[in-house]
């Protein structure tokens, strides 16, 4: 996946379009920035340009959100969000059967995976949120 660039939050959904076209078969997206870096911003337009219709909030108290997505999309019909800011300790994230998630072939993007690393999937893309400078973001894909 290429570098893209988020100039403004007006142009967001560009670049959670140009995202969502190099997704292919990859699954499991775990993104990397600091608070504030726009990650939840960025996951909500990914989910709007799916098509999902569901209102997109951070599961920073539920830890996963589930929302439908239309079967024409590429995300299948369900897309996972998951935000691991509040876990404590690993067992929290094994009691909530995060297998059933990661494994399900539904798309799962993952806020703050620094935290439950050594769980995240071998093909799981890394994404980092940077802000410049200027205020636009880049989004970079490993």
């Amino acid at each position: 996946m290429k570098t893209i660039t988020i100039q403004s939050l007006e142009t967001i959904r560009e670049a959670a379009r140009e995202f969502v076209s190099q997704i292919g078969d990859r699954r499991v997206f775990a993104f990397y920035g600091k608070m504030g870096a726009g990650k939840t911003t960025f996951v909500k337009a990914i989910c709007e340009e799916l098509g999902v219709d569901d209102v997109i909030t951070s599961p920073t108290f539920a830890i996963v959100n589930e929302y439908a997505a239309p079967l024409s999309s590429p995300a299948g019909d369900t897309i996972y969000h998951f935000d691991f800011y509040r876990i404590k300790k690993l067992e929290e994230v094994y009691d909530m059967g995060y297998e059933e998630y990661f494994y399900s072939g539904s798309l799962c993007f993952i806020e703050w995976p620094e935290l439950i690393e050594s769980l995240l999937p071998d093909d799981a893309v890394r994404v980092s949120i940077e802000e410049q400078p200027d205020g636009t973001r880049l989004v970079k894909c490993e």
